[in-house]
């Protein structure tokens, strides 16, 4: 029987995803890729859901790949290695490309593939001694699977010195180069997360859902693509009946439907 590596908590339209393997870091391996991956594919097709919260158990958020897991890759050949490689990367896609917003709540430590975590969620909210790094080169690999996620988020420039040194950073220099959004004194996560989580359900769901895939598909478009993407993205979301009945909430000087009393 698999392991039990993920806690997930459903609370009305709030989620809470928790990686429960304090005692190795909260580690990936391959359990943790598969239950991370079938877990946000669940919340992402649940309309009862609205908003989720990644955080992790113990001391650490995510401290990057497991050891034994690691250990264990050395006896891989080259295809198994692309095809545990291709599973992790399907688990970031299924984050990133997730239509509800996702929020980390960060300390402890967010290495390797935590920081990639940290990459494809929506905000991220971190205690102010956390530490950071794409740390892979120190161990003679590189950030390659995290890192299409990893340059969305901090950009070229700040790649190239942190995935070449694998050095560690700390959180402020993490919400400079736009990793981070908030950083908070340590053990003081949970109220920046909660205003977030509060003003995220005052904006219409669908509209949400939208303009995260938006922000997706106008990246990888030229010009020319974006110009209709935009303009139907646009048409279509003021004709729903999630628009219609925002704008007319606005006029009317009341509550949109989907805000609770």
């Amino acid at each position: 029987m698999p392991e039990t590596v993920l806690r997930v908590i459903r609370e009305g339209g709030r989620a809470r995803v928790t990686l429960t393997r304090p005692e190795v870091r909260n580690a990936f391996n391959a359990e943790v890729i598969a239950q991370m991956r079938d877990a946000f594919a669940t919340l992402a097709a649940d309309d009862g859901v609205r908003i989720v919260v990644l955080d992790g158990e113990g001391k650490t958020f995510c401290g990057g790949a497991d050891v034994h897991w690691m250990r264990g890759s050395l006896d891989l050949s080259e295809e198994e290695n692309v095809r545990d490689a291709e599973a992790m990367s399907e688990m970031f896609r299924a984050i990133d490309r997730c239509p509800k917003p996702v929020i980390a709540s960060v300390h402890g430590a967010a290495l390797g593939g935590g920081a990639g975590l940290c990459a494809v969620c929506d905000a991220v909210v971190a205690e102010d001694d956390t530490l950071f790094g794409f740390t892979e080169t120190k161990l003679g690999i590189i950030p390659a699977v995290i890192s299409p996620f990893v340059l969305a988020k901090i950009g070229v420039s700040h790649a190239r010195r942190l995935f070449l040194s694998g050095e560690r950073f700390d959180a402020a220099l993490a919400r400079e180069i736009g990793l981070v959004h908030e950083v908070v004194p340590a053990g003081q996560r949970d109220a920046p997360v909660e205003a977030i989580v509060r003003e995220l359900e005052t904006a219409g769901p669908s509209a949400i859902a939208a303009a995260k895939a938006l922000i997706a598909d106008v990246t990888a478009a030229t010009y020319d693509e974006t110009r209709a993407l935009t303009a139907r993205a646009i048409a279509r979301q003021r004709t729903s009946a999630e628009g219609q009945e925002g704008l007319r909430a606005f006029l009317e000087r009341r509550r949109a439907a989907w805000i609770a009393p």
